[in-house]
């Protein structure tokens, strides 16, 4: 049975690792060609080494347009075109909050997670209209969406690649190229570690202590992985989801759904909180209300 990506050409940046990795696996499993960019050179090769036939690697910093000009180009040499473009590649940008951030971090976190997919898209769709459309797939992040999930600096970009994403699609899609974004939530990767800048070695460790963690901190019991987001851009990047454009997909085990108390027995709504009311006062109270009710 031919793969949901067969005779697919895909371009990922920061496709070496974390959820660029995952989607590489995933998208090579269902039949793409795919370039994977990035910096990691070492890593790169490896990739390379293990899928000699369908995939290459290209040193590519996303904040070069020289450099994301030459992934474009290297997909339409060595595949012959190009359908997908998985705008990946980010890691956790400036620290500190309004006073404290420095204008030159910010500068590069913002050319780092928004110019460079605007490029990615600049360079891309040429070659996806020669192809007669393609599809686009942006990583934002719940910290995009809410307060609260990451540094000013990061959240705001990702708040940028959302509408990016949905003034991009304004454009491209009468020209069949779709444009999406997905909102990972907590996922195990090591960018949370490499964001407060820790060696790669010790940030890919404390990637396995979030999985570890992680389910005890949003409704669905489960860790989010690079997987659970490989999955989400393939749907986005396959015929599957061939009417759908200009959207963000969210994928964050609910995290997003509401407060804590909304979904988890020991905590207490905010307001009751803010009242000094403990979980089993709540419950307390629940529970009288349920026998008043049920004595008629």
């Amino acid at each position: 049975m031919p793969g949901r990506l067969e005779g697919k050409v895909a371009l990922i940046t920061g496709g070496c690792s974390g959820i660029g990795l995952a989607a590489v696996e995933l998208f090579v499993a269902e039949g793409a060609k795919v370039v994977a960019a990035d910096v990691q050179d070492a890593k790169g090769a490896i990739l390379q080494q293990r899928f000699p036939d369908t995939v290459r690697y290209i040193h590519c910093d996303v904040m070069v347009e020289a450099e994301i000009a030459a992934a474009t180009a290297l997909a339409a040499s060595d595949f012959g075109g190009l359908d997908i473009l998985f705008n990946n590649a980010g890691h956790g940008g400036a620290i500190g909050g309004v006073e404290e951030t420095d204008v030159k971090a910010w500068d590069d976190t913002f050319a780092l997670l928004v110019r460079g997919p605007a490029i990615g898209m600049k360079h891309a769709v040429p070659l996806m209209r020669a192809r007669g459309g393609g599809a686009i797939v942006n990583t934002a992040s719940i910290a995009g969406l809410q307060a609260g999930f990451g540094p000013l600096a990061y959240s705001a970009a990702k708040a940028a690649v959302i509408q990016l994403t949905r003034v991009a699609a304004a454009e491209l899609s009468p020209m069949k190229i779709r444009v999406n974004a997905i909102c990972p939530g907590l996922i195990a990767t090591s960018i949370f570690g490499a964001s407060f800048g820790m060696p790669r070695e010790v940030a890919d460790q404390m990637a396995a202590q979030i999985e570890e963690v992680a389910p005890r901190f949003q409704p669905v019991p489960k860790a989010g992985l690079p997987a659970d987001i490989a999955q989400a851009a393939l749907y986005l990047a396959s015929d599957a989801s061939a009417f759908v454009s200009g959207t963000h997909l969210v994928v964050d085990g609910a995290l997003t759904i509401g407060p804590r108390s909304a979904w988890s027995p020991d905590s207490v709504s905010p307001i009751l909180e803010a009242l000094g009311i403990t979980p089993e006062q709540a419950q307390a109270m629940q529970d009288a209300r349920k026998a008043a009710q049920a004595a008629g």
